[in-house]
């Protein structure tokens, strides 16, 4: 979601990247930890403190080394809320795009969202997402800070693969760390699906088809085309 409100309204003008500056929050967090690190900003940008949690160590870092590379806290650099009128698009979106042409899917209904969850976890199961996980865990090159291996599911299952290779480097996942795996990765879809609908609620002039609506396809299809003429 992110990415479509920085299509839309452009993106802020940041600080570059400080590689030094970087090195040295990354021992500091290395020493204390990354809830520490999270204490220390919000000394200095209590409004970036306030929605990060204490372990989001990359989001963590980079208010840091914003702050200690300019003297100014990240929210200093990001423009307050920018829907004084939420038909009109940034200057930096590109041409004839503007938010009433944005699409969103939204269930209705919490169950259905959260049977759709179940069944898209439990397929990713099926085709071998723990064989994949340990697939990259052997590799040597990555580990579980990575951006991409926090992704859901792929976080969960890296978690339970470490604690049985503690037991025995040649340890499998037996049915009982499986429902473990299946009962997390579904619960942090569901929470990953509730800041997507936060994002969206967000922006206002988007058009909302009910996901769970036996027509939504039509709907969508009939909706693309209505913009498309216009």
């Amino acid at each position: 979601m992110l990415y479509f409100r920085a299509l839309i309204e452009g993106l802020d003008a940041m600080p570059p990247a400080d590689a030094a500056t970087r090195a040295v929050i990354e021992t500091e967090a290395a020493a204390h930890g990354w809830p520490a690190l999270h204490a220390r900003l919000a000394e200095v940008d209590p409004a970036t403190a306030a929605r990060l949690a204490p372990h989001d160590s990359q989001r963590i870092q980079r208010a840091l080394e914003v702050w200690r590379t300019s003297g100014r806290p990240l929210s200093s650099f990001q423009r307050a809320h920018r829907d004084d009128d939420p038909a009109e698009a940034s200057p930096a979106a590109p041409a004839g795009l503007r938010p009433a042409a944005l699409l969103s899917l939204e269930p209705t209904q919490r169950a259905w969202l959260h049977a759709r969850i179940a069944e898209r976890f439990d397929a990713m199961l099926r085709e071998g997402l723990v064989d994949e996980v340990r697939t990259l865990r052997a590799r040597g090159d990555l580990d579980p800070d990575l951006p991409a291996m926090r992704c859901v599911g792929y976080r969960q299952t890296w978690e339970l693969l470490d604690a049985a290779a503690a037991s025995s480097p040649t340890a499998t996942l037996g049915d009982a760390a499986l429902d473990t795996l299946r009962e997390r990765g579904v619960a942090a879809t569901r929470q990953l699906a509730k800041r997507q609908t936060t994002w969206l609620r967000g922006m206002p002039a988007r058009t909302v088809i009910a996901a769970d609506a036996p027509d939504a396809a039509a709907q969508a299809v009939a909706h693309a085309l209505r913009v498309a003429a216009a």
